[in-house]
């Protein structure tokens, strides 16, 4: 019985690699690596070893005969995934699809070479799998840097809680927190209790991992009202960050807009409309249960400009979407664009997967039905104004026969993220990243970037693997060819946890 690969993979590839023949595609030399939704496992090769399984840092790998619930439609979804592929095995080829080389590591240093100071600045994925490369495949010695009390990143406040399979990289990544050739510095931010310049004194390099952490704005009056969210600070809330007020949330509405069709405005959704009793075994912060407990929120809109075909969620979160309990999913089909995309989806495309969902023309004017709680996806619909004088009373929409009102108490906007200025390091603020080549950051030689302000805020937990590797690549290069500036050493006392750090929180705000 072969294996499959569920909703929660991080496509970091740990699975290929443990794969003795080779049958989980898109590798990382593949052209699709990183555009596609998930990794899957092909059924025609694959022969029940389960290495796979053992491999995976999130527990998304398991035997096709053991799925059950939400996840038995994972095996057909692996399976679609080589329909147009050649099996291997037809072909004569063997049971694998390339040459299967002994495994390689091009990211080391030549012996005996001295032992590299190397400060990593931010404990999420990004900076960790920077941080696991060099404690495995070097004598460098780490120091590790976050802004914040606790680490973790994207990983601990960025994950949903109803997620837990996914957080559980973190664990994988805390393991390396007490290695001994790492001290890890909590509290600590560049610009306010360190220099860019300061920390380039002290080590041979400084790789920064600091994230996308602004939330783009949709551009339209009134989203600065008290109840115009960004959904960093509503994923922050549910999450328990530690700068975000527990009752930064209000859920006195009926009605909530999130506008964005992304996973984390799925993530949004899906935590405002669950069950406060499926929620309590989970990583969800106290206080944001409690405030779930007594919600009047009975119906969330997800609102996206463009039609079901280009939306951004993947379709692994969109299947488990459709196969929740207790929560009614319904298409808003007043632009007939919607009901003719979803229609015309062929089998494995997104809107696919909508094609068993009721549609009905949403009548705004009209409170949501009493009863079970619903999700509405409304496409082909941008956002105009939000609507309210001291707090926000709705958002005006684009419709199909003009300019529409939707009433609601909370508006969340979830269209994205960018990088903001690091003090010291150079910026482009039209792209939102730091300037660099292949992690290299512009000016700066021994200076380094990996994740969301090296590329953008694109790509999953598994994308930064390969991206953090490229980083470390560069740096040991660099370090090899003696292309590192020369570091006139001094001791700079970065304190355990810095005493401004603690306690610091930041209200919720329009942006």
């Amino acid at each position: 019985m072969p294996y499959a690969i569920t909703q929660t993979c991080c496509t970091d590839a740990s699975c290929v690699a443990a794969c003795p023949v080779n049958c989980i595609h898109p590798t990382p030399d593949e052209p699709d690596f990183g555009t596609t939704d998930m990794l899957y496992v092909d059924p025609r090769t694959c022969i029940d070893c389960g290495a796979c399984a053992d491999a995976c840092p999130v527990d998304a790998v398991h035997p096709v005969d053991a799925l059950r619930g939400p996840l038995e439609g994972y095996a057909a979804i692996n399976a679609e995934f080589y329909v147009d592929r050649p099996s291997s095995r037809a072909t004569g080829t063997g049971p694998v699809f390339h040459d299967w080389g002994p495994p390689t590591f091009d990211r080391a240093i030549p012996a005996g070479f001295p032992a590299l100071d190397v400060a990593v600045v931010g404990t999420g994925p990004a900076g960790m799998y920077a941080v696991q490369d060099l404690l495995l495949h070097t004598n460098a010695r780490v120091t590790l840097i976050d802004r914040l009390s606790v680490p973790g990143g994207l990983v601990r406040f960025g994950v949903a809680p109803d997620h837990p399979a996914t957080k559980r990289i973190g664990e994988t990544f805390a393991r390396h927190h007490t290695h001994h050739r790492l001290r890890m510095r909590l509290g600590v931010e560049v610009g306010r209790d360190v220099t860019a310049a300061e920390l380039a004194a002290e080590h041979d390099a400084v790789i920064y991992a600091v994230g996308a952490s602004e939330a783009r704005a949709l551009g339209v009056p009134g989203e600065d009202l008290p109840g115009s969210l960004a959904a960093t600070t509503v994923v922050g809330w549910y999450n328990g960050h530690p700068e975000i007020a527990p009752a930064a949330v209000d859920l006195s509405a009926s009605r909530v807009v999130v506008v964005g069709t992304g996973n984390v405005a799925l993530d949004v959704a899906r935590i405002l409309t669950a069950d406060p009793a499926d929620l309590a075994g989970t990583a969800i912060a106290a206080p944001a249960l409690g405030l779930l407990r007594d919600t009047a929120v009975r119906e969330v809109v997800l609102l996206g400009r463009r039609g079901p075909e280009t939306a951004a969620y993947t379709r692994s979160e969109l299947l488990a979407l459709t196969r929740r309990h207790g929560v009614e999913l319904v298409v808003d089909d007043e632009d007939p664009r919607t009901g003719r995309a979803i229609d015309s989806a062929a089998p494995g495309e997104h809107a696919a997967l909508l094609q068993g969902v009721r549609r009905e023309t949403v009548d705004w004017s009209a409170p949501p039905p009493e009863g079970s709680r619903r999700l509405v996806l409304r496409f082909h619909s941008a956002p105009v104004a939000v609507s309210g004088s001291d707090h926000v009373a709705g958002l005006r929409v684009t419709g199909r026969g003009g300019e529409v009102e939707i009433p609601a108490g909370l508006v969340v906007r979830a269209v994205g993220h960018r990088g903001t200025p690091l003090p010291g390091l150079p910026f482009d603020d039209a792209t939102g990243v730091v300037p660099n080549q292949d992690g290299r950051v512009d000016g700066m030689p021994g200076t380094y970037v990996v994740g969301w302000i090296k590329r953008g805020s694109s790509g999953g937990i598994g994308a930064n693997r390969t991206c953090a590797a490229e980083t470390v690549r560069a740096l040991l290069d660099d370090a090899v060819a003696r292309r590192l500036p020369a570091r006139p050493r001094r001791r700079i006392p970065l304190p355990l946890l810095s005493g401004r750090a603690r306690g610091r929180r930041r209200e919720p705000s329009g942006h």
